[in-house]
C-alpha cells in the first residue's frame, strides 16, 4: 500500500504529524515532487478558473501522484481549534477535486474536525488506520509518536530554524529583522513564493515567520485584536503580525499573499492600517502563477534598502 501526499496546502503545516503517523503504521509514503511550472500548469488545466493559485497547485500535485500511489490523501480540513474553521475551499477540496480531475478514483478522503481535542484527533487516526487495514494498538501508538514528532518540529522552528526550506538555523545577530507573514503553504513553497525568505536572508536579514513564534505568545495577542477572523490560518498570521507590531521586535513586516484569496485580502488591509498607525514599514507581495522573479526581487531589495536608510538616520539623530 502506497499513500500519496500532495506537497502543498496542509503539507507545510502538518506534514511532520502526517508523515510520522503513516510511517509508524507501516505504510509506504510517497510525497509529490517539488512545485514546478509543469505541476502548476497541470493544476491550472483542471481547476476552476476563479480558484486561488494554491488550490490550482493542489490539483497539479494530485495529478503528479497518479501513477505513484495507490491512494492519494485529500483531507477535508474543518477545524483544529474551537475558534475558527479553515477557508471554504479547504472544506470543499475533496468535492472540488472529484468533479474537476477526470478519473480521480483513488482519493483517501479524511474529515478533520478536532476543535482542538486530542480525543477527536485519535478518532481520526483510528479511522484512517482502519481504512488502511491497520489495528487499534498500532494506530494509537502511531498517533502518539506522530504528536511527539510534530511537537519537536515546532520546537525546532521556534529556535530559529526554517525546516521546510532546509534552513537549520539563522544568524540572530543580523542588523535587520523582518517579520515575514503569510500562510505556510505559500511561505515555505520555494517555487510559489519565489524563494522570498532565502532572498531576504541573502540580503542580510534575520527572518521571523508565524511558525517561529510559540502558540502561547500568539494567543496573548488576542487581547489586542478587536475581533478574530473566521479562518484558522488567517488568525495565525494576524496574531503573529500584531505581536511584531506591538512589541516592535522587527524592523518591518512583509505580507506574502496569493492573488484572489478572499480571507487574505481582509488580513492584508488590517495589517496595512495597523502598520501605518504604528509607523512600521510594511510591504505586500501578491503572488500568482504569472508572477515574475525579477520584479519581486527588486521590491524586496528596495524595501530592505529603505529600512537600512531609516535605521541609519535614526542612529545619526541619536548620536
Amino acid at each position: 500500500m502506497k499513500v500519496g501526499i500532495p506537497r502543498t496546502l496542509f503539507y507545510y503545516a502538518y506534514s511532520p504529524f502526517i508523515l510520522s503517523f503513516l510511517e509508524e503504521l507501516g505504510v509506504e509514503v510517497v510525497v509529490s515532487e517539488q512545485t514546478s511550472k509543469e505541476i502548476i500548469d497541470e493544476g491550472v488545466e483542471d481547476a476552476v478558473s476563479d480558484a486561488c493559485v494554491p488550490i490550482k497547485l493542489f490539483h497539479g500535485h494530485v495529478k503528479n501522484l497518479f501513477k505513484k500511489a495507490d491512494l492519494i490523501l485529500v483531507p477535508r480540513l474543518v477545524s483544529v481549534n474551537k475558534e475558527a474553521t479553515f477557508c471554504p475551499k479547504f472544506l470543499g477540496l475533496p468535492d472540488m477535486l472529484e468533479n474537476s480531475i477526470p478519473d480521480f478514483n483513488n482519493m483517501l478522503e479524511i474529515r478533520v474536525d478536532t476543535k482542538g481535542k486530542k480525543r477527536e484527533l485519535l478518532k481520526i487516526c483510528l479511522k484512517t488506520a482502519k481504512i488502511l487495514g491497520k489495528g487499534f494498538l498500532k494506530a494509537w501508538k502511531a498517533c502518539n509518536i506522530a504528536l511527539k514528532s510534530y511537537e519537536e518540529y515546532c520546537q525546532r522552528m521556534q529556535e530559529g530554524a526554517l525546516l521546510p526550506l532546509g534552513i537549520e538555523s539563522q544568524d540572530k545577530n543580523k542588523d535587520i529583522k523582518l517579520g515575514v507573514v503569510g500562510y505556510p503553504y505559500i511561505l515555505y513553497d520555494s517555487y510559489l513564493s519565489l524563494d522570498i525568505i532565502k532572498k531576504l536572508i541573502s540580503l542580510g536579514c534575520y527572518v521571523i515567520t508565524p511558525e517561529m513564534l510559540p502558540e502561547k505568545v500568539k494567543k496573548e495577542e488576542s487581547l489586542n485584536i478587536k475581533k478574530l477572523l473566521f479562518w484558522t490560518f488567517s488568525n495565525n498570521v494576524l496574531r503573529a503580525s500584531y505581536h511584531f507590531i506591538n512589541n516592535r521586535n522587527v524592523d518591518g513586516i512583509i505580507h506574502v499573499t496569493a492573488f484572489g484569496c478572499g480571507p487574505d485580502f481582509i488580513v492584508d488591509k488590517l495589517l496595512e492600517l495597523e502598520c501605518k498607525e504604528k509607523n512600521i514599514p510594511f510591504l505586500t507581495v501578491t503572488l500568482d502563477e504569472h508572477t515574475g522573479q525579477e520584479g519581486v526581487n527588486t521590491r524586496l531589495e528596495a524595501f530592505v534598502d529603505m529600512i537600512k536608510i531609516k535605521k541609519a538616520r535614526k542612529e545619526a539623530a541619536v548620536s
